[in-house]
């Protein structure tokens, strides 16, 4: 620091200190939003799949029992919808609503349980106030998961979520990966069988169902048509899967209102959209029907498993994706195309969304980097 410059700062601060205007907090105010103003955005867009969460999960869980000839639930969620004489409908929008309610709620609980004593213990550890969040991480976490996941799993997840994937690298907004799909990912590595195993997607016990992705694998698009699903029950989130993940109808009004809000950047969406579908597109032309997924249409790609849930509500995360305009776009188009490449090449996992948007985190500081240098070297040049 120059003299001159010292000199300067030293005037400034003898002027201030003169009128009583000496400031000892934040200097600056940008705009309206904040850290907790987009956390509670991020909750009122995720309404639609809360919704779906409660009315799919009941929704499959009473018509599996109705194909097995089942009465009653076991334990404690049938007495509860006994007492309450609501019954198991499955086209009683009341009745699936209550049946899905009494398996996601104890499982939300536990994951905001967890969330919350591993924020209290670092927070008081480091002698801070706790960051908002938890209750993001939470929702984004359990509607990710399979309707039939054990709550001890569910707390062990979270556990990951909040401790390694955020708290070891110091908390909110210091994290690289998104903590939910770090803990959804760390499940998945550890507990394959209970995580994408036939009896993982409906509640009821003895019952066996693969989702579409599961059927599309094993037998192409035609195997989806015989097993009943359409297009229209794809993209409304009425099939077989995880909690709040299905609907890509509930995830497109999240959608809109995050965009309408400014809260995230629709150059990923897009780039995610338009990455997806280069990517279909190719496939469909050089691989067609010599892979379960290679003839498969980029609508199909959009609704079939958690595309659109993770598009607008994981991929979006501020903290672990890229800051730049242009790098957004570029981050945005890997996911996409990512998305599709993991589904056509790997059957054992076909929906692909989760890897693709953890390589993106990966990938976003060095994409930044590479677009600061591509500004620089371009000004560069103009300036001579």
């Amino acid at each position: 620091m120059s003299k001159a410059f010292r000199n300067l700062l030293a005037k400034g601060r003898r002027r201030s200190e003169a009128a009583g205007a000496v400031t000892t907090g934040a200097t600056h105010v940008r705009d309206v939003m904040n850290v907790a103003r987009a956390m509670n955005c991020l909750i009122v867009a995720l309404v639609p799949c809360f919704l779906m969460a409660l009315f799919n999960t009941g929704y499959q869980a009473n018509l599996a029992m109705a194909s097995l000839g089942i009465a009653e639930a076991p334990g404690w969620r049938g007495t509860i919808i006994g007492t309450l004489g609501i019954g198991y409908d499955p086209a009683s929008l009341w009745a699936s609503l209550w049946h899905g309610a009494v398996h996601y709620l104890p499982v939300l609980a536990v994951t905001l349980a967890v969330g919350a004593f591993w924020e209290w213990l670092f927070a008081t550890l480091r002698k801070r106030d706790r960051a908002p969040g938890l209750a993001v991480i939470a929702l984004l976490f359990s509607l990710s998961l399979p309707p039939s996941v054990p709550l001890w799993q569910v707390a062990l997840g979270m556990t990951f979520a909040i401790v390694v994937a955020k708290e070891v690298f110091g908390g909110t907004g210091k994290n690289f990966l998104n903590p939910a799909l770090a803990g959804l990912a760390f499940l998945y590595a550890t507990y394959p069988k209970e995580m994408l195993g036939g009896a993982s997607w409906t509640v009821v016990e003895g019952f066996t169902g693969a989702t579409s992705m599961r059927v599309i694998a094993g037998g192409g698009l035609e195997a989806a048509h015989w097993a009943g699903t359409n297009w229209m029950q794809a993209f409304l989130g009425v099939v077989p899967g995880a909690f709040g993940a299905t609907s890509s109808l509930a995830c497109l009004l999240g959608a809109a209102y995050l965009i309408a809000t400014r809260v995230a950047s629709v150059r990923i969406m897009a780039g995610a959209l338009a990455g997806m579908i280069f990517a279909a597109i190719l496939f469909n032309q050089f691989v067609g029907d010599a892979l379960p997924f290679g003839n498969l249409s980029w609508h199909w790609h959009l609704t079939l498993g958690s595309f659109v849930f993770g598009t607008v509500f994981l991929a979006t995360d501020p903290v672990t994706s890229p800051m730049t305009d242009a790098g957004r776009w570029i981050y945005g188009l890997l996911i996409g195309a990512l998305v599709v490449v993991i589904r056509v090449a790997n059957v054992a996992h076909p929906d692909g969304v989760m890897f693709a948007i953890l390589f993106g985190n990966i990938a976003a500081p060095l994409i930044d980097h590479l677009v600061v240098r591509a500004n620089i070297r371009r000004r560069a040049r103009r300036c001579g």
